[in-house]
């Protein structure tokens, strides 16, 4: 078997999705986020994630903010779409879109509140991999969706050839160490918890995809790059200097908060679609506090 490509090293940002005062899509903020990002040294940009709430875009919208993505990056860094669906056939159709909007890779979460079993997933996953031509980065993330990708399986995905990687965002190192222990050089990992960065990648991730990049691109891109240079001190040093932003980017459901210190930043990046809502006041107050802590207000 031939050795599979990695997509990237080091943070990619796992952006949101800009809107206007009446939450319409502002496509000319996602390109100054976009430029914004790569300027200060992001790694990837990932389009469509959870943080670019994809659960309350149209399907035109979805596709246009790939598209968008696609011709503000130019080139130069990868481009991954979120094109992951509870119904295989409609993940089928997103993915193929993004394939044409010319995404670099898909990243498909698995399958949410109908679920499957691991057998279940082992079948939906390849049966998109079969049918697409873009790398695959799987998205474990139990506590949005029900599902936990077991280390096994992902052993038996991982043999897929279009199967490359997975954005794990369970917590659970000791099953990160599980996968790498069965997966070897087959399938790579991402971070998919900011507050886990230094841990996973000591275990051998190649970075993460992160929602911290929002707001401190650099720093994030930094605490990646020094632990794949084996500057593990320095990784570590910043991992918890960012420790208290980190835990207040997710005081409240993601994107709400990472969304409003945005706004505090200047970014205007508009508010949240239903049913997600605006911040508590003490929520806020305590996300300003973090930022001044962390030198970004």
């Amino acid at each position: 078997m031939s050795v599979k490509k990695t997509i990237f090293t080091g943070a990619g940002v796992a952006l949101v999705t800009p809107v206007n005062a009446d939450l319409s899509v502002n496509y000319d903020k996602l390109r100054e986020l976009v430029d914004w990002q790569i300027v200060n040294g992001t790694d990837a940009v990932i389009a469509c994630g959870t943080t670019g709430e994809a659960s309350t875009l149209t399907d035109e919208e979805h596709v246009k903010v790939i598209a968008e993505t696609v011709k503000a990056v130019k080139g130069r860094v990868p481009v991954i779409a979120g094109t992951g669906s509870n119904d295989t056939a409609y993940a089928l159709e997103l993915s193929l879109e993004a394939q044409k909007a010319g995404a670099d890779a898909l990243l498909l979460v698995t399958p949410y509140y109908n679920k499957t079993s691991q057998t279940g997933l082992i079948k939906h996953f390849i049966y998109l991999a079969d049918r697409v031509d873009l790398p695959v980065i799987l998205y474990n993330v139990p506590s949005r969706t029900g599902m936990d990708i077991k280390p096994e399986t992902y052993a038996k995905l991982a043999g897929h050839p279009n199967i490359v990687a997975v954005k794990e965002a369970n917590g659970k190192i000791s099953e990160a160490a599980q996968t790498a222990l069965l997966c070897g050089d087959n399938l790579d990992l991402y971070v998919g918890n900011d507050d886990q960065i230094t841990a996973f990648m000591a275990l051998g991730a190649k970075g993460v995809i992160s929602v911290l990049s929002n707001v401190i691109p650099r720093q994030t891109h930094e605490m990646a790059a020094k632990l794949l240079a084996g500057d593990t001190a320095g990784s570590r040093a910043l991992q918890l200097r960012y420790l208290k932003l980190i835990n207040s980017l997710f005081i409240d459901t993601n994107p709400i908060p990472v969304k409003a210190a945005m706004n505090l930043m200047g970014f205007d990046v508009g508010g949240c679609r239903m049913p997600l809502c605006e911040m508590s006041g003490g929520d806020l107050a305590t996300l300003e506090s973090a930022m001044k802590e962390a030198g970004i207000l």
